[in-house]
């Protein structure tokens, strides 16, 4: 794995943050050099500030910070990156406020082409560069992610993953977890996943079962008390597509989101 990141200039920085959301820990990937380029510069910790900066030193400053999304754990340390790097740097992202550049599909962000991948998030974009995706959340190693459950969240992301599919990739650097080598193996998991789970809950609709928790008990089996808010959020965004596509019978009860509190996973 160390090989496949060096020859393509690669380096990974993760944070110490482990946890149910962000696994082994948030990923900063830097790419290139003279100037390098950082995607997700991280949470706000000092040792992981100071881990990204000495490697972006030696590989000759930082040319732009891009962010996938505007999550804390991928996008807090922005700031203290981007004062370190100094004039001429700036942030590229859909919506983060403080984003010096508005980034959407198609863009080009120094060795950076842009695709839009909208599902864990409305902003959630990954970034190509040569035959290696920086995915995000979009697409994990280890674990499937939660979708959103915005207006046509879970269609858009299967879409978006549909479209990498079809892309020459060769290498995966995921937001969380080790670096993938079989894109187009782990993106066919990653979309027959998302449709099984559609079949099991037309199944268990069909059996009759409206509330949420039944829902969440029956279809989503597998998940961890740990992970229940974050397969509330997806329950919501497969009713959503079911609704949208006129699939959903009327008294379904579906899942208050945000929760009460405004809870939201950060991950």
């Amino acid at each position: 794995m160390t090989d496949a990141l060096q020859r393509r200039d690669i380096a990974l920085v993760p944070a110490r943050n482990p946890g149910p959301f962000t696994l082994t820990g948030t990923n900063t990937w830097i790419v290139g050099r003279d100037p390098c380029w950082i995607v997700d510069p991280g949470p706000a910790l000092d040792e992981h500030v100071a881990a990204v900066l000495a490697e972006a030193d030696l590989r000759g400053g930082i040319g732009g910070i891009a962010l996938t999304h505007d999550h804390g754990d991928h996008a807090d340390a922005a700031p203290p990156v981007l004062e370190a790097a100094g004039a001429g740097a700036s942030v590229g992202a859909a919506r983060w406020p403080g984003a010096g550049v508005r980034l959407a599909d198609g863009d080009v962000f120094g060795p950076l082409r842009v695709v839009a991948t909208p599902g864990h998030a409305t902003d959630h974009l990954a970034f190509v560069a040569g035959d290696a995706c920086f995915t995000g959340d979009a697409v994990l190693a280890q674990s499937s992610v939660f979708v959103a459950p915005d207006p046509g969240a879970l269609r858009g992301y299967l879409a978006a993953l549909e479209r990498l599919r079809r892309m020459d990739l060769a290498l995966l650097c995921t937001g969380h977890g080790p670096p993938v080598t079989n894109p187009s193996a782990l993106l066919e998991r990653y979309i027959a996943h998302r449709a099984d789970r559609e079949r099991r809950l037309l199944e268990a609709l069909g059996d009759g079962l409206r509330g949420s928790d039944e829902l969440l008990d029956r279809v989503w089996d597998d998940a961890p008390a740990s992970l229940r808010l974050a397969a509330t959020a997806t329950l919501a965004a497969h009713l959503g597509k079911l609704d949208e596509e006129g699939r959903l019978p009327a008294d379904v009860r579906r899942p208050r989101w945000p929760p009460p509190g405004g809870l939201r996973p950060v991950v």
